[in-house]
C-alpha cells in the first residue's frame, strides 16, 4: 500500500473542465491547484496528496470542475452529502455520475427539440381526440441517426411547466443525460383525457365505468405508432420501443406489454395502480415475451403500505411465467421514502432511461 492517499475519479462526463478536489483539508477552497486531478484517459483522474499536505482525522471531500457552480450531482442531477474518508494512506476510487454546469443542473444546449404533432391527434379507436408532443434529442437534426421511441402517458404532467400535480421534467432530464451520452432516445408524450383518463387506462370495469384501455393501446399500435415510424428517424422494433407511465399509467403500461409484447419491448413502470386490477398478477404469469424485454419497475415505500409488496407480487409473477417466451430483465427499484408524485418520478426518470435503453 502506498504511504500517500490516492482519490482516483471515473466519470461518464467528457468535457473541457479541469477536475479538483476540495475538502476540510483545504478550508473547502474550490480550485487550489496542487489539488487538480490529472486526467488519466478520457473520463478517468488521479490526485496523490503532497507528502507535506496535513490531512485531518476524518477526511471531507467533493469533487468539482473549477467552483462551486461546477459541483458533482448524482445521477438525476441533485446534490449529494459530503464524501467521508478515514483512511490517510492508499488508494480510494470514486465515481461521479453528473456534474453542475455554470450553476445550471444541465447544460441547457442539450435541452431536447419539442415538436407538437397536434393539440387535437384523432384517436379512431374511441373517437376522441389528444394532444400529442415528440421531444427529439438535442442533435436530432445534426445527425442521420436512427433512435428508439419511449411513448409516455400523462403527457400533461411530463414536460414544460407541467400540470397543478407537478412535473416530471423530461425535457430537462433530456438534457441531463445528454452530458453522459445517454440521451438518444425520442419521447411521445400523449396527454390523458381528464375525466377519461381512468377508463382509457384500466381495461376492466371501475367506479368510472368500463375500462377502455385496450382500445386506447390500440389507437397507440395502430395509428400513433405507424405516424411516429413515418415522421421520424426511429428503430421500430420492439427491442428499442418502450412505454411508460406512473400510478395507472403504469398499470396500462403493464398491460402494453402483456397484450402487445410484439411491439414494446421495454416498459418503464412507475408506482403502478396494481390494485385496480388484481387480475394482473395471472395475466403476468401468462406472459410470453417474443423479444429479450427489460422492464424498470420504481415503487415508494412511504406510498401505501401496499406498493412495495404488490411490486414484489408483480416481479415473482414474472418470475413464475412459463408460457415459452424469451427473457424478462426486471429492475425493481425503491426509494423507501418515495411518494406517490411527480417529483419522485421525475427523480427515477434518468435512471430508468439509462437501464432501459444503454
Amino acid at each position: 500500500m502506498s504511504d500517500l492517499l490516492r482519490l482516483e475519479l471515473t466519470t461518464p462526463v467528457i468535457d473541457h473542465r479541469p477536475v479538483f478536489v476540495s475538502g476540510n483539508f483545504c478550508d473547502w477552497h474550490p480550485h487550489a491547484e496542487p489539488l487538480q486531478m490529472q486526467p488519466m484517459e478520457p473520463g478517468r483522474y488521479v490526485l496523490e496528496f503532497p507528502a507535506d499536505h496535513p490531512l485531518p482525522d476524518i477526511i471531507e471531500y467533493k469533487y468539482n470542475r473549477g467552483g462551486w457552480d461546477h459541483v458533482e450531482l448524482d445521477a438525476s442531477g441533485e446534490g449529494v452529502p459530503n464524501r467521508i474518508l478515514t483512511l490517510h494512506r492508499g488508494t480510494q476510487s470514486d465515481f461521479v455520475p453528473h456534474w453542475r454546469w455554470y450553476g445550471h443542473t444541465f447544460n441547457p444546449a442539450f435541452l431536447p427539440k419539442i415538436e407538437l404533432i397536434s393539440d387535437d391527434f384523432h384517436l379512431p379507436q374511441l373517437d376522441t381526440t389528444r394532444r400529442i408532443q415528440v421531444l427529439l434529442p438535442h442533435d436530432y437534426q445534426t445527425t442521420n441517426k436512427h433512435y428508439p421511441v419511449l411513448y409516455l402517458h400523462d403527457g400533461q404532467n411530463l414536460c414544460g411547466e407541467g400540470s397543478e400535480f407537478g412535473c416530471w421534467e423530461v425535457d430537462n432530464k433530456l438534457a441531463l443525460l445528454a452530458s453522459r451520452h445517454r440521451h438518444e432516445v425520442i419521447l411521445v408524450t400523449i396527454d390523458h383525457g381528464a375525466e377519461e383518463r381512468i377508463r382509457d387506462y384500466t381495461l376492466h370495469r371501475t367506479r368510472a365505468g368500463q375500462g377502455r384501455g385496450r382500445q386506447y393501446l390500440e389507437f397507440i399500435v395502430q395509428s400513433l405508432k405507424p405516424f411516429i415510424d413515418t415522421h421520424f428517424r426511429t428503430i421500430p422494433d420492439a427491442g428499442h420501443t418502450g412505454m411508460g407511465g406512473s400510478s395507472l399509467g403504469g398499470l396500462i403500461s403493464i398491460y402494453a406489454g402483456i397484450m402487445f409484447p410484439e411491439v414494446f419491448g421495454r416498459l418503464m413502470i412507475f408506482s403502478p395502480a396494481l390494485w385496480i386490477s388484481p387480475k394482473i398478477y395471472f395475466d403476468a404469469i401468462k406472459f410470453a415475451a417474443p423479444v429479450p424485454m427489460k422492464v424498470y419497475a420504481y415503487g415508494g415505500g412511504a406510498e401505501s403500505s401496499y406498493m412495495v409488496p404488490n411490486l414484489q407480487r408483480f416481479n415473482d409473477a414474472l418470475l413464475r411465467q412459463h408460457y415459452g417466451g424469451l427473457s424478462i430483465d426486471l429492475h425493481v427499484s425503491i426509494d423507501p421514502e418515495g411518494t406517490h408524485q411527480e417529483a419522485h418520478w421525475s427523480r427515477e426518470f434518468p435512471k430508468a432511461v439509462e437501464w432501459l435503453f444503454y
